[in-house]
């Protein structure tokens, strides 16, 4: 599907971002495996979440998904710690790297032989990350290409537990090994190179699972108890609401009020970069929603500079870092982010399309081995775009459609459903000024 997006004189308007991606997948799995009955609110509607019920229903977790205004909700009746069943068909991830990535951790845990797979893109991101250290606690394991890919054979059951040290910072890796512990015959250590987004924990913790943090090394030890489901509302996705906080600080007229943002510091990376770059941006009516730290966000057209972001940052920006790039266009200054060469291995090589991208709309970028320099200060020339089937890329153009001189069409459009189903009827809704939908 091709959009076209024109420039527009004045943004204004008010947004209630989607449900947390990362929140709903582990709201889902792990009252999947509970004892109990538990309701999930605001459960993301994304294509990838989606995939995580599907592959749930197909292990034999009973899930009706409901429709309300804005969002989906889930009544979920968990079957237990040892209550899942071998699925007589193939469990399809779709686009999901952390439908697979997690569900590959609790099905190394499971007596029974499964096979997960996903579409072209996911097929190619390296799944031996997880392969190896799932085999070191017992499970067997193969995939494609010297086991790296897949699909992945999943034989489970009968784990040990270990200690592993993750070589990239990596949530959905330290989640899939967590998983894999609450099964295991002892207790497994996990330890990150710097903090990622700690969901697993805090929901788990919740739930009633044995977990300990000490800085970067997280125990769990297995138990003889069964999680206990827990009703879950689910705030806003904050990398949803990245589109438009850059959206409002790039644009010269500018004033979006974002409500119900999840704010959980492994997670506001994107915040903290805009104010460090200079956004007019403000957090207000700061609230706890389900355990998490939730905020309204208000900003407004800023003049922004130019900053370094690298080390302990980027695992709390690495999703943004194409939108925030294009933010960078906007800065005076030359911007710089480094130690991100895990955009290379997303649904698309993030490093090389978001420097093509940009490049191809006017803006001077360069390519580095681990980031993107961006040199501020050209305005954007709309042109013809390819998405390159990766959601996160097509509503980065979306962005700068906005502010770019002429009109921007971008193919691959319809990707943006992946994670965010109605961002372009929000971005439609923005430029006219119309009042948000009520949740």
């Amino acid at each position: 599907m091709e959009r076209a997006v024109a420039q527009v004189a004045r943004l204004r308007g008010e947004i209630i971002p989607p449900g947390d991606k990362s929140i709903s997948h582990r709201a889902a799995i792990f009252n999947a495996i509970a004892e109990g009955e538990a309701r999930v609110t605001n459960f993301s509607t994304g294509e990838d979440c989606l995939s995580t019920v599907r592959c749930l229903r197909a292990l034999g977790a009973a899930i009706d998904v409901a429709e309300e205004p804005g969002g989906l909700s889930l009544s979920i009746a968990g079957v237990g710690g040892q209550g899942l069943l071998e699925p007589s068909e193939v469990l399809d991830a779709g686009n999901s790297g952390t439908t697979m990535r997690l569900l590959a951790g609790l099905l190394a845990a499971q007596p029974f032989l499964s096979i997960i797979t996903g579409d072209a893109s996911l097929r190619s991101r390296p799944m031996d990350r997880i392969v190896q250290p799932l085999r070191a606690a017992g499970a067997q394991i193969w995939g494609r290409q010297g086991d790296r890919l897949a699909p992945l054979a999943i034989r489970g059951g009968n784990l040990q537990g270990m200690e592993h040290k993750l070589p990239v910072a990596s949530a959905q890796v330290k989640s899939c090994l967590l998983i894999a512990g609450l099964y295991a015959g002892g207790p497994t250590l996990v330890e990150e190179p710097a903090p990622t987004r700690d969901h697993t924990e805090r929901l788990l913790e919740a739930m009633g699972a044995r977990l300990t943090c000490q800085g970067t090394r997280i125990t769990i030890q297995p138990s003889d108890q069964p999680l206990q489901a827990c009703d879950i509302a689910v705030p806003g996705d904050i990398s949803a609401a990245a589109y438009w906080l850059v959206a409002a600080a790039v644009h010269p007229d500018a004033e979006i009020i974002i409500r119900n943002v999840g704010m959980n510091p492994s997670r506001t990376g994107v915040v903290d970069a805009l104010r460090e770059m200079g956004a007019d941006l403000s957090i207000e009516d700061v609230r706890e929603l389900g355990g998490e730290p939730v905020a309204n966000l208000r900003v407004r057209s800023s003049e922004l500079r130019a900053i370094e972001v690298g080390g302990a940052m980027v695992p709390r920006l690495i999703d943004e870092i194409p939108v925030l790039a294009l933010a960078a266009t906007a800065a005076r200054g030359t911007t710089v982010f480094r130690d991100a060469s895990e955009l290379r291995v997303k649904e698309s090589d993030r490093i090389s399309n978001t420097v093509a991208l940009l490049s191809r709309l006017g803006a001077k970028a360069e390519e580095l081995p681990d980031g993107i320099i961006v040199h501020g200060g050209t305005p954007l020339q709309g042109t013809r775009c390819d998405s390159v089937g990766d959601h996160r890329l097509a509503m980065t153009l979306g962005v700068a459609g906005l502010v770019a001189r002429g009109e921007t069409i971008i193919t691959g459009a319809e990707s943006a459903s992946i994670s965010y189903p109605v961002f372009w009827d929000e971005m439609q809704r923005l430029a006219k000024g119309l009042p948000t939908k009520a949740r």
